[in-house]
């Protein structure tokens, strides 16, 4: 079963529309009892760091995310699905996140650039780590365009979980990806034919 974490927030319907173009079944539910049976899940996230840990644990579901991700439960987090992923952010300040991952999530903070960062991006694709390590850009070409929507950006301090990066006023990572954790600040829902592409990926992957 493919879990859809439904927490009050994030392109719910959206995300499960684009898994059932590609003929995949998912749930939308935030009902612990499902997702401990979820053989996937996916994490869409819009909105605030701080509001969104408290619907989880309001939820009784944040500590149960991080039992699925450590039990090896293949796990995508989209936008704030992502940020959740580590330990703090400027827009929380000593809100802890699910911590899946270490670092921060920074504010952009270059007056050169328009905030939030929203439209299209091109982003590289690093062709040769993405082979090694999983197939979540599989059948992606280097140089594609992603839609993003975000004022808010991951830092990891476990650099090697950075899969890709793009620029921004600042060169910062788009995806990451550790054990059987996959994340990307961009939107598949809204990114067309390449977004649906990630989806097919990661539903497949595992």
């Amino acid at each position: 079963m493919v879990i859809i974490i439904d927490y009050g927030m994030g392109n719910l319907h959206s995300v499960s529309k684009a898994a059932e173009f590609l003929s995949k079944a998912v749930k939308i539910t935030d009902t612990a009892a499902l997702i401990k049976k979820a053989k996937k899940i996916i994490f869409p996230g819009v909105g605030n760091f701080a509001k969104a840990v408290q619907e989880l644990k309001k939820r009784k579901i944040f500590e149960l995310l991080k039992e699925k991700i450590n039990a090896g439960t293949p796990f995508l987090g989209i936008c704030l699905g992502m940020q959740l992923l580590l330990e703090e952010s400027a827009e929380a300040k000593g809100v802890r996140g699910l911590a899946v991952i270490k670092g921060k999530v920074e504010k952009f903070s270059n007056k050169n650039i328009i905030v939030p960062h929203m439209g299209w991006n091109r982003v590289k694709i690093q062709k040769s780590k993405v082979k090694i390590q999983n197939g979540l850009f599989h059948g992606i070409k280097d140089g594609g365009y992603f839609y993003f929507a975000h004022s808010y950006y991951c830092a990891p301090a476990e650099k090697n979980t950075i899969l890709t990066t793009t620029e921004y006023g600042v060169n910062f990572a788009y995806s990451l990806h550790k054990n059987n954790v996959w994340a990307v600040q961009f939107h598949p829902e809204k990114s067309q034919s390449l977004g649906l592409k990630v989806f097919n990926n990661f539903l497949s992957l595992c």
